[in-house]
């Protein structure tokens, strides 16, 4: 009872504390939970789900995150890099293919220099007219964020992960919690739209760190807020454990409904590759937005923070049509 009452509360702006949250959370049946959390999504920004083209053009990185596929030490993985023409060819494609906002993804690679960047944002503003421009190349010094932001970068994806210092230290291989933050509020000072987000199911972790997850979006002010559950890979030093819950991704996911009504919130590809049912529940309980990859078909297989599995090669017009016929099929409206 005292979790229905968080809710119908959270739903009419409380800002509730930690325990509270860790009620919800632990809630045998969040039924009333995720209706809510549709109930708030429908009133804050309609029936829209906002399609979002997704293009990782490198996975090199410097970092070593041990939950990540991508992470520097491991060797088995074939590297890659795109050029910045071919990065702006393939942009123009997904503008083409009827996509509105194109999410320039990679791991921290240091080989494209702001330089670089600036001239790869420039370059899509000039060859895709309106197209929006979400950057998520990981922590950068603020001059080269100003200089992003400059060239016509509009939104910016770094997630915190986990909002534990001790926690975020030990799976990102000592790097510090209080750099990502600061990073994150940079960005909301130069004017980036800030999209943050983190993992449920993490090794070790527990219903109250998920719970300050939920309120650091709160606190950081996130626009968009990725949230998916942890997925082992093989080749990194969480290869052995077990995957985060569906179940509580779905109910971390329709708390920051209420705790960020007009947020856009993704429905995860992680959360479709640990539960085929989950998309479909996800925009049930207050998801907004899907990420789609637009990374040529050469490079695609290769970009695999975790397992999955990428399905059949097909062109970027008759994906985006095919998942514009999904979303008509839940009764939202494609975007």
């Amino acid at each position: 009872m005292e979790a229905k009452i968080t809710i119908d509360r959270m739903a009419r702006g409380y800002l509730p504390m930690t325990e509270e949250l860790e009620q919800v959370l632990a809630m045998k049946d969040d039924t009333y939970l995720l209706h809510t959390a549709d109930e708030v999504r429908q009133k804050a920004v309609g029936d829209t789900v906002h399609i979002r083209g997704i293009l990782e053009f490198s996975n090199h990185c410097r970092c070593g995150c041990f939950y990540c596929g991508l992470r520097a030490q491991n060797d088995k993985l074939p590297r890659y890099r795109m050029e910045p023409g071919e990065i702006i060819e393939t942009a123009k494609a997904a503008s083409e293919a009827g996509y509105r906002t194109v999410v320039l993804q990679s791991g921290e690679d240091m080989w494209y220099t702001k330089e670089k960047l600036c001239s790869v944002i420039e370059g899509i503003r000039r060859e895709c007219g309106g197209m929006a421009i979400t950057l998520s190349v990981g922590e950068r010094p603020f001059e080269e964020l100003r200089a992003f932001r400059e060239a016509g970068a509009d939104r910016y994806l770094i997630k915190h992960e986990c909002s534990d210092a001790r926690m975020y230290g030990r799976i990102c291989d000592g790097k510090a919690l209080v750099n990502r933050i600061g990073c994150q509020r940079n960005l909301k000072k130069l004017g980036y739209e800030l999209g943050g987000g983190f993992m449920v199911g993490l090794p070790g972790q527990r219903a109250r760190v998920v719970a300050n997850d939920l309120l650091m979006l709160r606190r950081l002010g996130c626009d968009m807020a990725g949230i998916g559950p942890f997925i082992p890979h093989p080749d990194t030093p969480f290869g052995g454990y077990q995957p985060g819950s569906a179940r509580l991704t779905l109910r971390a996911v329709a708390l920051a409904r209420l705790l960020l009504p007009k947020s856009n919130l993704p429905a995860t590809t992680s959360l479709g590759v640990l539960d085929k049912n989950g998309r479909d529940a996800v925009f049930s309980g207050g998801a907004n937005v899907i990420m789609r990859k637009v990374t040529p078909w050469a490079y695609r297989r290769q970009y695999e923070i975790y397992p999955t599995d990428f399905g059949e090669e097909t062109d970027l017009a008759t994906a985006r049509r095919e998942l514009e016929e999904y979303i008509r099929s839940i009764g939202k409206v494609p975007l």
